[in-house]
């Protein structure tokens, strides 16, 4: 009898499990019409399982919203990696158009938990912010180096856009995104 051997499928361990499962759930419905329960059940995990890799949900949450900022500057920085850096600031709305013409688009993981987390000492909230100085230190850099007159007030003015343009998107579509670009060249043309 000739057996076929069935594949090695690695198995992913509990803490990726937990995470993946809570980054779909919270993403998709929210952190806090999420409960841990529901995680738990989903993963296939044991409650010891969160105390032991999050402590709480609230680590959850943040490791959350960690995995999505890195993954969204990973994505930025990939697709803007072949563009001049003057050009930078306006390709990034390119970006923009692109995440929101995505099947699963949501809106911004991140204005979603700002939004539904109100305690400013939340673990979530210190994620969120790092990841806001972190825009706006590239709008600066990439203000900077298209020319414009002033690129504090450019930068600045830049997260505003892709903050209204990322909240419009949710509801109206990439039409939104696609205005917050023209924008965005208007105000990098000065």
């Amino acid at each position: 009898m000739n057996r076929k051997k069935r594949p090695v499928v690695p198995q992913i361990g509990v803490r990726e499990r937990l995470l993946d499962t809570a980054d779909q759930l919270f993403y998709k419905e929210g952190v806090r019409a999420v409960g841990i329960d529901r995680v738990l059940a989903e993963a296939g995990a044991a409650k010891a399982s969160l105390y032991l890799h999050f402590g709480c949900k609230d680590d959850l949450v943040a490791a959350h919203v960690e995995r999505r900022v890195v993954g969204a500057r990973s994505q930025v920085e990939t697709y803007l990696s072949s563009t001049p850096p003057n050009e930078r600031a306006l390709r990034f709305f390119d970006w923009v158009v692109e995440w929101v013409k995505s099947p699963n688009f949501r809106g911004c993981p991140l204005q979603h938990v700002v939004a539904e987390i109100t305690d400013p000492k939340h673990p979530a909230r210190a994620v969120a912010a790092t990841q806001r100085a972190w825009l706006h230190a590239r709008f600066l850099e990439w203000a900077r180096a298209a020319g414009v007159t002033d690129p504090r007030a450019t930068a600045g003015a830049l997260v505003v856009l892709f903050d209204g343009a990322i909240a419009a998107s949710e509801q109206d579509g990439p039409q939104r995104a696609r205005d917050a670009r023209r924008i965005a060249e208007l105000l990098l043309s000065r």
